[in-house]
């Protein structure tokens, strides 16, 4: 073989390793998008339970396809604190079993069905280009990105098969015949590339061209176990102290399970080596059903000592001391979330109605200061001002990454909605802000409303106060149907406002208020007329990223047309079918002339 021949097999090599990994990016992300809700629900179902931990991780890595980007987003979650240590360590150890389906699906390139399946490539990339609903957009990706994979296992597989790298891989791993050397080098390769499902389809392959023996395949697989931790342990830099501890039970449970399987593995590779063969005929499968048995059994082994596990991490990563946990901070969402967009779409909707109800909170303090006169929480409403402006710019900061990922339509439909809501929560609590403000000067002037105006502005807050808990509750449920309850709400806000403004000029007229208590009067009703309006926009976002009424009941409407056409053309495709234009044209005829007000009725 000539030099030409031998740069071209290495050329196909690299190419069938880039297309494979691109064909189990494709995949992930077509599974991912069309599983986005199905993840969700998986993960709310988070217990106390073991056996269900492991249960969601498995199904949740098994769609996601990355054991690592399940860690990452485990370690997310204990970050938030809506994870305990012994939940995530259940969910780490079922990841770990989940993540193998990529390496047995790999392993089915042992039998003639690369030709078959790389044609699901071209199916798949036809439908992501001329499908336009999203459901089948993101089945293409699915189908694209198995074609690839297949597609990549063949070309991989011939260039292996050249006689050139086949010697050249028997070389290389004889002078490395040893067991500590291989599983170092499963590590090494893993953690670079980062994809445990990655290295052990590559191993299928080689061992299935038997560019590589399966004994040294077996070793390489319990290192790249290993190697997967690395990008759990870049992400819990600058994590808080339970996430590190994540990093740390994730290593232990691999290592732990390397060992156990080495002790068994070196003395007895013969034997385990003859029991794989024996079990499974083809090489690819060998390998494969190793890399499961690992995580199976380590999990099995490991289960029973979740607690211990998590002990052993917390002694590692001991508490820090000092912590000022008084300072603005997040609460739902984390950087390791976008990974799976999915879930951070789902965690960013979280923060928002959390932040939600901070304003609400501020804004009954700020009320009560307003109406009783006592000031006493100022220093507590000044503060979650600070943290609800901290989180209104953590949150900006998150939809713009969130922006870039690769969202469903609808996903990135209420992504975009979400930069108006946050504003809008924003500004009521600046409201609240300006009314506590408002009562402290109020007190220093020794100003005090009448008991009609404080009975009047009492009224006008309940409304706003029923508006806000319906705003949230159409946020959070997105519950179109009361949009137009809603929209009667902030109309009669709007009349409540003007009939207010023209009891206090009466009042003013009158004699019976000052001019000064007046001015705060005026300009507390102004106030809450645009907290209406703020909350108004936070209903109204669902429908529209605006927030505008105008567009959002256009939409309705719409939907609304369309769901009626589609209801009268199903009527009167049913119509023709009792009419007897789909039967014999006899029966059809008598049926008409027969009966002919029958027609009338189903009409």
């Amino acid at each position: 073989m000539d030099d030409f021949e031998i740069a071209l097999s290495v050329l196909s090599l690299i190419a069938g390793i880039g297309v494979f990994m691109f064909g189990m990016k494709f995949m992930s992300d077509g599974l991912s998008r069309s599983a986005g809700k199905g993840v969700r629900k998986l993960l709310a179902k988070i217990s106390g339970n073991r056996f269900a931990g492991v249960g969601v991780g498995t199904a949740v890595t098994g769609i996601i396809q990355s054991s690592a980007a399940t860690t990452v987003m485990v370690m997310g979650f204990v970050n938030a604190g809506l994870m305990t240590l012994f939940q995530a360590t259940a969910i780490i150890m079922g990841a770990n079993i989940g993540t193998t389906v990529t390496g047995v699906l790999a392993a089915f390139s042992a039998f003639p069905v690369a030709p078959i399946f790389g044609v699901f490539a071209f199916v798949g990339a036809a439908m992501v280009m001329f499908l336009k609903k999203e459901k089948w957009k993101n089945l293409g990706y699915i189908f694209g990105g198995l074609g690839l994979i297949f597609v990549g296992l063949s070309l991989m597989g011939d260039a292996f098969k050249k006689q050139v790298i086949s010697d050249a891989m028997i070389n290389v791993f004889s002078s490395i015949d040893f067991p500590l050397l291989l599983i170092l080098v499963g590590f090494v390769f893993t953690a670079l590339i980062q994809s445990s499902s990655a290295v052990t389809g590559i191993l299928v392959t080689m061992v299935g061209a038997n560019a590589l023996t399966l004994e040294c395949a077996l070793f390489i697989v319990l290192g790249s176990n290993i190697g997967t931790c690395v990008t759990a342990l870049f992400a819990s830099a600058g994590a808080n102290v339970n996430a590190k501890r994540v990093t740390v039970i994730h290593f232990a449970d691999k290592i732990i399970g390397t060992v156990i399987f080495t002790a068994i593995l070196w003395p007895l590779s013969d034997g385990v080596v003859w029991l794989l063969q024996t079990m499974f005929p083809q090489p690819q499968f060998q390998v494969a059903m190793f890399h499961f048995f690992f995580n199976f059994f380590t999990t099995l082994i490991l289960l029973p000592f979740v607690k211990l596990i998590v002990k052993f991490a917390t002694l590692v990563v001991p508490d820090r001391r000092g912590g000022d946990d008084d300072a603005p901070h997040m609460y739902y969402i984390d950087d390791r979330f976008l990974q799976t967009p999915a879930i951070a779409v789902a965690q960013v909707k979280r923060e928002v109605d959390h932040m939600g109800d901070m304003a609400k909170t501020n804004l009954k303090r700020a009320m009560s200061a307003l109406l009783t006169g006592d000031t006493s929480e100022m220093a507590v409403i000044k503060r979650d001002e600070e943290r609800i402006n901290y989180i209104n710019k953590g949150v900006a900061k998150y939809l713009i990454k969130l922006s870039s990922k690769q969202l469903t339509r609808s996903d990135e439909k209420f992504v975009g909605s979400l930069f108006h809501v946050v504003s809008d929560i924003e500004r009521i609590a600046d409201h609240a802000e300006n009314f506590v403000e408002s009562a402290d000067e109020m007190n220093k002037t020794d100003c005090t409303f009448t008991q009609d105006a404080r009975d009047e502005l009492e009224d006008m807050y309940d409304k706003v106060m029923a508006m806000y808990d319906e705003a949230l509750l159409i946020f959070e449920n997105n519950a179109v149907e009361k949009l137009n309850d809603f929209s009667e709400r902030e109309r009669e806000i709007d009349m409540t406002k003007r009939l207010l403004g023209y009891n206090h000029i009466a009042r003013l007229n009158a004699g019976g208020c000052t001019v000064e208590s007046g001015t705060h009067f005026y300009s507390i009703i102004s106030a809450l007329e645009r907290i209406a309006d703020h909350l108004t926009n936070i209903a109204f976002s669902i429908k529209s990223p605006s927030g505008s009424q105008r567009e959002a009941m256009e939409k309705i409407a719409e939907e609304q047309r369309r769901r009626s056409r589609e209801k009268k053309h199903r009527g009167e495709s049913l119509q023709r079918s009792y009419d007897g234009e789909d039967a014999p044209t006899g029966e059809a005829q008598n049926t008409t002339t027969d009966n002919p007000q029958s027609n009338e009725v189903k009409q």
